[in-house]
């Protein structure tokens, strides 16, 4: 094989890298998102304090 194509073949695999990288920074950024939009939900839920305390066991 020569320079210029080991040279090519280098690139290639560098810029597949590089894709790879920023698909997986997309994925992780989307991710963040969706734990944020996910906590701030849960903030604003009302929560009953009442509910749970009793149970009715009759047979």
């Amino acid at each position: 094989m020569d320079v210029g194509a080991i040279s090519m073949v280098m690139s290639q695999s560098n810029v597949q890298q590089d894709a790879g990288i920023a698909v997986m920074k997309m994925a992780m950024n989307t991710g963040k998102q969706n734990a944020t939009q996910i906590t701030e939900m849960m903030k604003n839920v009302a929560i009953d304090t009442n509910v749970g305390q009793n149970l009715d066991v009759r047979a």
